[in-house]
C-alpha cells in the first residue's frame, strides 16, 4: 500500500515531529506505517523517507537498503545489511570535521535538486522496528541520507541547507 506523498508547501514538512514512546513502537499503527513506509519510498524512486513525507509528524523513518551496500557498524559488529531500516527516534553525532557537498534531491520538493554540504561520518543511535536499541557509524553516502532524512524528523528540508538549488525540470 502506498501513501500519499505531502510536497513543499504544506505546513507539515516544516513541523518538528514527536517522539514515538518505546511501548507505542509495536503497536499495529505504528507497524503497519513502518511496512506501507517502504512501498512508498520505492514506488517514488526515493532511498529514504521519514513520515512527516506522508503527513505523520512523528520520528520514524525508513533508510533503503541500498544506502547500505557499502560496510557498516550495527551495535559495535561490522555488518551489512540486505533489508530496509527502520529508524525510531533517531539521533547522530558527527564523528569527525570533515564535510561534503553532493546534490541532494526529495520526495517532497519535486523539480528541485541543490548542493548540500554534510558530515562525511556520524554516529547514528535509534530504535528498530522491534523496538530495540540500534547503533552504527555511517560514512559517505549513507550518512548523507541519514541526517537527510533527521532533518525531516527536524521540520528541516534539504533547501533550507543548500548552498545553490537547481530546477530539475530545466535540465
Amino acid at each position: 500500500m502506498n501513501i500519499p506523498i505531502v510536497k513543499l508547501p504544506a505546513a507539515s514538512l516544516r513541523q518538528p515531529s514527536l517522539p514515538i514512546d518505546r511501548r507505542e513502537i509495536k503497536s499495529k499503527k505504528i507497524q503497519e506505517l513502518v511496512v506501507a513506509l517502504i512501498p512508498t519510498m520505492y514506488a517514488a524512486d526515493g532511498i529514504g523517507i521519514a513520515a512527516p513525507q506522508v503527513g505523520k509528524n512523528i520520528r520514524l523513518c525508513v533508510i533503503g537498503k541500498m544506502a547500505f551496500k557499502k560496510h557498516k557498524r550495527v551495535n559495535g559488529a561490522n555488518e551489512s545489511t540486505d533489508t530496509d531500516m527502520a529508524l525510531i527516534n533517531p539521533s547522530w553525532v558527527k564523528l569527525s570535521k570533515k564535510t561534503a557537498v553532493d546534490v541532494e534531491g526529495c520526495l517532497s520538493v519535486p523539480g528541485k535538486q541543490g548542493k548540500v554540504r554534510r558530515y562525511r561520518d556520524i554516529l547514528v543511535s535509534a530504535m528498530n522496528a522491534s523496538g530495540e536499541n540500534v547503533e552504527f557509524e555511517a560514512h559517505g553516502y549513507l550518512a548523507r541520507v541519514v541526517q537527510h532524512e533527521v532533518d525531516h524528523l527536524d521540520g528541516i528540508l534539504f533547501v533550507d541547507r543548500a548552498i545553490e538549488i537547481y530546477d530539475t525540470a530545466k535540465v
